[in-house]
C-alpha cells in the first residue's frame, strides 16, 4: 500500500477580527492558535480550505 501525502501547515496569522467561516475553516484544519503546526492528508478537499486561509497559514517544507 502506497504512503499517504501529508501537507504539514502552520498558523502565521490571527483569527481576530476575521469573518466566522475563517475562523471556522482553521479550526477545521486544527489551526486555531499562532505558530501551531498540523500535518494534514492532501487532498483536495484540504487544499481548498487551505486556499481560503491563505493569508493566515503557510506550507512548512520538509
Amino acid at each position: 500500500m502506497a504512503a499517504k501525502k501529508t501537507l504539514k501547515v502552520r498558523q502565521t496569522g490571527s483569527p481576530i477580527r476575521r469573518k466566522p467561516d475563517q475562523r471556522q475553516t482553521l479550526v477545521g484544519l486544527g489551526l486555531n492558535k499562532m505558530g501551531r503546526v498540523r500535518e494534514l492528508e492532501d487532498t483536495p478537499s484540504v487544499r481548498g480550505m487551505i486556499k481560503k486561509v491563505s493569508h493566515m497559514v503557510e506550507i512548512v517544507e520538509e
